[in-house]
């Protein structure tokens, strides 16, 4: 049996990939464990610089949870007499956003397919995401009665709004690539048979890039949306002396001054 999941790390990029394409790559309980551990793995790693999260095979990048999976878990549950077939949200979805958003390096995502569901929500947790012009999104929750959870209550309104993220999660449905660019979900749309090389080449490019500086990037912009004005430049100016203190800061403005491509150790 193939793994469900995927890690590969190339000088300084992780690729994981989600490998369960005859199941559109949905979730059940091994893939779920092996994404937040493969995640966490790279976050941890200092030799990663950024991360690639796409999926295999081209109908979809992941269409959230296993359905069949869930319902037996609800049998169970029942069969129990109690008990919360749900706890996944805490035990796996969670731990994998905390992973993608905490994590100091950027993650890109490299959308093939579908991603609905949970499979949305780790798109949106993604810093970059890179869709292929033939892949789809659909928020999924409420159509079986659900609520939102691996964070799209959080990330989907802050790139769309509060009013075309509440159209979305009401009234779900299967929205384009091309939509999804024009809403600003998509950050850069390609065609399809480009995807893995044109995902590939912004990972590699974050990947020799100024890893300290990116990291303070997602901090502030995490901590801006959270907070009052003023406190976002107290932050900023926490998060500039730290990179400025960087080797690769001094790296960039030698190379400027010698007017030279500067390369980056992440450090």
């Amino acid at each position: 049996m193939a793994d469900a999941v995927l890690c590969e790390v190339n000088d300084g990029l992780a690729t994981i990939t989600i490998n369960r394409p005859d199941a559109m790559n949905a979730m059940n309980t091994a893939t779920k464990v092996a994404l937040r551990d493969a995640l966490m793995s790279a976050a941890a790693d200092p030799a990663v610089r950024a991360v690639l999260l796409t999926a295999a095979g081209g109908r979809a990048f992941c269409v959230g949870q296993d359905l069949k999976e869930h319902v037996a878990k609800l049998a169970e549950a029942r069969e129990a007499g109690g008990g919360n077939a749900l706890s996944t949200v805490r035990e796996h979805y969670n731990p994998i956003v905390r992973a993608i958003t905490g994590m100091p390096k950027p993650v890109v995502a490299g959308i093939n397919g579908v991603a609905a569901g949970a499979g949305f929500g780790f798109a949106l947790a993604c810093d970059y995401r890179v869709a292929a012009d033939t892949a789809s999104f659909n928020t999924s929750f409420a159509g079986v009665a659900l609520t939102a959870d691996s964070g799209v209550s959080w990330t989907l309104p802050r790139l769309i709004g509060q009013s075309r993220a509440a159209d979305l999660l009401l009234f779900p449905r299967s929205i384009s690539a091309s939509d999804a660019h024009d809403l600003g979900i998509v950050n850069k749309l390609v065609p399809s048979a480009d995807l893995a090389t044109e995902a590939g080449a912004v990972a590699r490019a974050l990947a020799d890039g100024p890893t300290v500086a990116y990291a303070a990037l997602k901090e502030s912009l995490a901590y801006g949306a959270g907070h009052t004005l003023g406190e976002a430049l107290e932050k900023e100016d926490e998060l500039q002396t730290r990179a400025g203190a960087s080797q690769d800061h001094a790296i960039a403005v030698q190379a400027f001054l010698d007017k030279e491509r500067p390369k980056y150790l992440g450090q």
